[in-house]
Order: C-alpha cells, then structure tokens, then sequence
C-alpha cells in the first residue's frame, strides 16, 4: 500500500510531465529565404534657399509706387526720375511673381510633385485675407464710386471686384480699390502657372537667353499696335490718357502675361548662374544703372511700353544681380528692408484708400502733425501694412491652410520673397 511519500512524488512526475509539451522538429523545405521588409528611405526636403536681396528690393519697389501716387518728384532729389515714373514698379512686380514662383515650385512640377490643388490654396490664402481686408477697410469709398459711375457699372463693380474679376472690365478695374487690379492679373496667373510650369524649357544659357529676348518682343506686340492703330484717338498717349483700350492695355491680365512668363525662364536661367558668381555683381550692376537712365528720360520713351514690359531685360538683370552673394545683395538685404519688403504687399494693397481715409478725416489737422506731412503719413502706411501682415495676413494664411490643406500637403515657403 502506498504510503503519502509515494503518492506525492506521484503527482509530481505527473504534473511535470503535464507542464513539458514536445515542440514540432524544424523541417528544412525547399525555396527562396525569407525576405525581411526593407526600412523605407527617409527622404529629406532640400529647402530653397533664401534670397532676402529680392524681398529688399520689393520694399523699394511698393514705396516707390506710394511715393507716385502721393509725392512730388522734386521732394526726392536725385532719385526724382524714378518717382516721377513709379508706375513700372508694377511691372517689376508681376515680373517678380513669375521668377519667385518657379524658383520655388519648378523642381517640383518637374518631378510630378506638385499639387494644383494645394498650390491654388497656398496662394488664396496669401493673396485674398489682406485683399478682402482692404475692400472692407474702404467701403466708405464705395459712395464715391455709387456717384460717379451708373447703377450697372455699380452694380457689376460690387460683384466683379471681390471676386478678383475687375480687371477683365477695363471700365471697372479701378473700382473701390485702385491698385487692386493687379490683384486681378495675379489670380489670373496663379490659375494658369501649375500648367505654364509644365513646360519644357531648355537647360543651356544661350537657348533661355534667346527665350527671354523673345518674351520682351512679344511684351512689346500689344502696345506698338496701341501707338500704330491709336484705337482710343489719342495720337500722343501718356499716362493720362483713360481711354477704354488704354485701360485694356494698362489693366487687365493678359498684356502682362509675357512679363510673368519671363519671370519664369529668368528663374531657370539664375538656376544655371552659381550664386557667388562674381559676374552676378556685374549683371546686377548693369541692370540698377539701366533702370535709373531708363526712367530718368522716361518721358522720352512711348508710355504705354513704358508700362507694359519695355523694362524686362533690365529689371532681368537686376533679379540676377541681387539673386548672388555680392556688395548689392547685401545692400538690400538689410534687415529693416527686408523686414518692409515682407510686409510690402499690405502695403501696396492698402496705402491708395488708406492715404485717402487718413487724408479725408483731417485728423492730422486736428491734432497738429499735418506740419510733418507728408512723411508721417508715410510712416503711417508702413507701420499700418507691417501690423496688418502681423495681425491679419499670416493668421489668416496660416488658419486657410490648416482648413483647406491635408497635413502631409506642407505649405510652400517662397524662399525668394513671397509673390
């Protein structure tokens, strides 16, 4: 008979027997080897780099045009010519945009990287917070427009201009905002860049030269048959003259599109020119002297391809110039320009109505400082375009994007200055 001992050591054989299970022998089967995911390769975004010459430069061009629209020539001593004339900043302007744009996204179109989709949200929410702001700061304006114009040509205004349309009516594409129809010509160009980007272009120097001296004479087509046909009857055309196809010609998009276009193949041209190059300071050079004789016998040259595009190969250089590591460059990438150049569409957008509205209020008679005009003013309209970028613009922009733009569809940062 058992004893307790026996049926303990029992249970326990049986308890580890219970606990070991026999594993199935490894069999060896024929076939390739088991293959082990590979770790995807992290890619990393080369940024653009910063090109704050050209932002520099932007805050000379948008106070030039204050300066145009509210100054006497005389009060700027030497630099009078380029006062009197500050209606080419605009061109330079829509030049720039071009040239910032495929400095910026011609790598990735080339790729198949970029997204029309997110690329149109990008520049709706640059373009169109401080647009719509400087329609709803001025709407007082909007009874001088109701007293000088039908109540159709009214009507069509209120609904063409905050939609960014003015432009395509030559008789409305100043209403509510003067300067605004460039904003018109801008969209326009944002609509079609993620198709003209596609565009093949060549690689070698000579070949982008000779397209860019094509675009010039083809930005010279419109207004030589301007001065040749003188649709309006005006056989002398000058910067007054406000006939229907001069403001056709003036402001609406597409006599502009060869400047933006040659905007465009400068960026492929300044892309074949190493930055420290030192024939940039040359280029550069030659391009800032150009524009000073151009302007300063301004009046000597046909107005309507003053305005139109006649400055291209010299505002060209002058991108090339500041574009490089040199003594200009470093001029006008002084901080404090900088600094004006990035706020510098709020200014432009803003300084026509907001001259007026300050002017209107007589608050500077009021108060004594009309003895400091017109610089304080001046200084106002700065100081008024910095705080609505800081306050109104980059919220805004920064807000459209997180809405309208999916997480992994980054923004595009215009590392040559925004357009």
């Amino acid at each position: 008979m058992p004893t307790e001992g026996t049926k303990l050591s029992r249970r326990l054989r049986l308890s580890a027997q219970a606990q070991v299970v026999p594993r199935p022998a490894k069999t060896w089967c024929p076939g390739p080897p088991r293959q082990t995911p590979a770790a995807k390769p992290v890619v990393v975004k080369a940024k653009k780099e910063r090109l704050p010459a050209l932002t520099g430069l932007r805050a000379f061009a948008a106070l030039n045009i204050v300066f145009f629209h509210f100054g006497n020539p005389k009060w700027f001593g030497p630099f009078a010519p380029i006062v009197d004339n500050g209606y080419t900043s605009v061109s330079f302007f829509l030049l720039l945009s071009g040239f910032v744009l495929a400095y910026n996204y011609s790598d990735k179109a080339q790729k198949g990287q970029l997204s029309t989709r997110n690329f149109w949200i990008a520049r709706l929410s640059r373009l169109y917070p401080i647009y719509l702001f400087a329609l709803l700061m001025s709407v007082g304006m909007l009874m001088d427009e109701w007293h000088a114009r039908s109540h159709a040509e009214f009507a069509w205004g209120v609904t063409l201009t905050p939609v960014l349309l003015q432009g395509w009516s030559p008789s409305l594409s100043t209403f509510w905002n003067t300067p605004a129809w460039t904003m018109c010509t801008e969209a326009f160009f944002y609509l079609i860049f993620p198709l003209v980007i596609l565009w093949k272009r060549p690689k070698n120097v000579g070949a982008l030269v000779g397209i860019l001296l094509g675009l010039w004479c083809l930005g010279m087509v419109l207004p030589s048959l301007y001065m040749g046909l003188h649709p309006d009857g005006d056989l002398h055309p000058g910067r007054y003259t406000d006939g229907f196809w001069m403001r056709a010609l003036k402001f609406s998009p597409p006599p502009h599109v060869p400047s933006f276009l040659f905007g465009i193949v400068l960026a492929d041209l300044d892309a074949l020119i190493p930055r420290a190059a030192r024939r940039r300071l040359l280029l550069g050079a030659v391009g800032m002297a150009g524009i000073y004789a151009v302007l300063y016998f301004g009046d000597h040259f046909p107005y309507p391809m003053m305005h139109d595009g006649l400055m291209m190969p010299l505002f060209g250089l002058a991108v090339l110039g500041l574009a490089g590591q040199n003594l200009i460059a470093k001029f006008f990438g002084f901080f404090p320009f900088v600094a004006v150049g990035q706020a510098s569409y709020c200014l432009y957008i803003l300084h026509f109505n907001l001259w007026n509205i300050i002017h209107n209020s007589s608050i500077l008679n009021a108060t004594g400082l009309a003895r400091f005009d017109p610089w304080l003013s001046y200084g106002l309209l700065v100081g008024a375009a910095v705080l609505a970028m800081l306050l109104i613009e980059r919220p805004a922009q920064r807000l459209i994007k997180a809405t309208l733009q999916p997480r992994r569809g980054a923004s595009y940062a215009d590392a040559a200055g925004s357009s």
